[in-house]
């Protein structure tokens, strides 16, 4: 299989970027979050998550080594 690359101009997202990108609710994005599945820093209130580390997120959960 193929790396996929995550196509956001963005170097950081936010829940709700990475909600549309993947079409889940921000539920299911903040609950990856908190349980450490999905890397992201936290600021105040809101995650943001480094789109380098999504895009590995994706590939691991697909058995894709870069």
């Amino acid at each position: 299989m193929d790396w996929i690359d995550v196509d956001i101009p963005k170097q950081w997202l936010t829940v709700g970027d990475v909600c549309d990108y993947l079409g889940v609710t921000p539920h299911v994005v903040t609950r990856m979050l908190r349980e450490g599945e999905l890397t992201g820093v936290k600021i105040g209130r809101e995650w943001r998550i480094a789109r380098t580390d999504l895009e590995a997120w994706i590939n691991r959960a697909r058995g894709v080594d870069p």
